[in-house]
């Protein structure tokens, strides 16, 4: 069922019908900022695009011309969301609420995703081997042969139930984001790597909510974009996910309980931006950082003027 909107739908940013937290970092910038700071139709953002329209997968193509989705969710993510697009397309009412601890579905399952005509997609796992294993270092010894024992005998989504209400909540999404930047180095290269492609552009970067491990993306592209873009207007940017999620807040908040964590993980924290760019300066700030991880120099300024204008 699309949604209503009081947007005129003559207007650029006239919503889609089933994809929310969608936008133009660009354009959202440079109107923070009141002056033409970045390109604009090259870099987008948003929540899971699984249950675009045909009209919203339309506009993809043809007005964004969409060439690259990024797509940062772990395997357990996808396949809760192919449980979901499963028990939907069953039209059960015994399976209106979705289990998502239940029911195997294969790692390759991947009829939820969005298939935009003319376009790569790019399954690039912020949480994967290296944060894992990052995560199961910090859980007490009990709960670390617990998860192992859960995982071993084949109850993974029960494991990271134990992971995400023993660590993940209480180190926060600020937390998380630098446990990423440790962990997830051969991720994000992969990340940048890509987004130094020029075929790549127009490219979506999403995840679920499309808020936190797209913000950390986001805000490694704006710190390396340069102080053009002031901290002020990517805050504004981070922000903004916040509201943008508020109509599918009871639904994310079953996934987020689903895996062990609390409603702060819907929300935006006010120290996200700041205190992950200032934790960026144990490696020399982002241009420090990729650099370390096999980004170098002549790469990034290949990206920055990707999208700056």
């Amino acid at each position: 069922m699309a949604r209503s909107s009081s947007i005129d739908l003559d207007s650029p940013d006239r919503p889609f019908d089933n994809i929310i937290n969608f936008r133009d970092v660009g354009r959202t910038i440079n109107q923070f900022c009141g002056a033409q700071i970045l390109k604009e139709g090259v870099l987008f953002r948003s929540a899971r695009p699984d249950d675009a329209s045909e009209r919203d997968t339309r506009r993809m193509a043809e007005e964004f011309h969409i060439a690259t989705v990024i797509d940062l969710r772990s395997t357990t993510e996808h396949q809760m969301a192919t449980r979901k697009r499963r028990a939907e397309n069953a039209n059960s009412e015994e399976n209106a609420e979705v289990d998502f601890t239940r029911t195997p579905v294969p790692v390759n399952a991947d009829e939820h995703l969005l298939q935009i005509p003319e376009s790569q997609r790019c399954l690039i796992s912020l949480t994967g081997k290296g944060l894992e294993r990052t995560l199961l270092w910090k859980l007490d010894w009990m709960n670390y042969i617990k998860v192992l024992t859960m995982a071993a005998t084949g109850y993974r989504n029960d494991a990271v139930r134990v992971v995400g209400e023993q660590v993940m909540q209480p180190r926060g999404l600020t937390g998380l984001a630098q446990d990423t930047l440790d962990a997830s180095k051969a991720e994000i290269r992969s990340i940048f790597e890509l987004l130094g492609q020029d075929q790549a552009y127009p490219v979506l970067v999403h995840c679920t909510q499309g808020k936190d491990r797209t913000g950390l993306i986001i805000l490694m592209m704006m710190l390396l974009a340069g102080e053009t873009v002031s901290p002020a207007a990517i805050i504004d940017d981070y922000t903004r996910s916040e509201l943008e999620l508020v109509p599918e807040f009871e639904e994310r908040m079953r996934e987020i309980r689903a895996l062990g964590l609390g409603e702060e993980y819907t929300r935006c924290p006010p120290d996200f931006v700041e205190a992950t760019t200032e934790y960026l300066q144990n490696y020399g700030g982002v241009q420090g950082y990729l650099n370390g991880i096999g980004i170098n120099a002549q790469m990034q300024e290949h990206i920055r003027q990707k999208i700056l204008a």
